[in-house]
């Protein structure tokens, strides 16, 4: 192993697409519980919404990891879920 290689450590580009579309799958998983939950209790128009993009965002997420975008889609991916849980927390609460 050269020390160019042994310097360059991290994901490779297919493992960084694979870990980005298993976290956006666990989190579009989470999202359908967490609605299905919300639901039960109240059903609002707001709840389906902000539940609704967050899995929208999270498809989206996969599909921009499956073409290669996957520092994107990371960036999408926290700033959704970030989103999702301050409307979860300011709006529906």
């Amino acid at each position: 192993m050269s020390t160019s290689d042994q310097t360059r450590a991290g994901l490779t580009p297919r493992q960084a697409r694979r870990l980005r579309i298993a976290a956006a799958s666990v989190l579009m998983a989470a999202a359908a519980v967490v609605l299905a939950v919300r639901l039960a209790s109240r059903s609002s128009v707001l709840v389906v919404g902000v539940y609704g993009l967050l899995l929208v965002l999270c498809g989206l997420v996969i599909e921009l990891s499956r073409r290669g975008r996957t520092r994107l889609g990371s960036y999408l991916l926290a700033a959704g879920l970030v989103a999702a849980l301050v409307m979860d927390w300011v709006v529906l609460a």
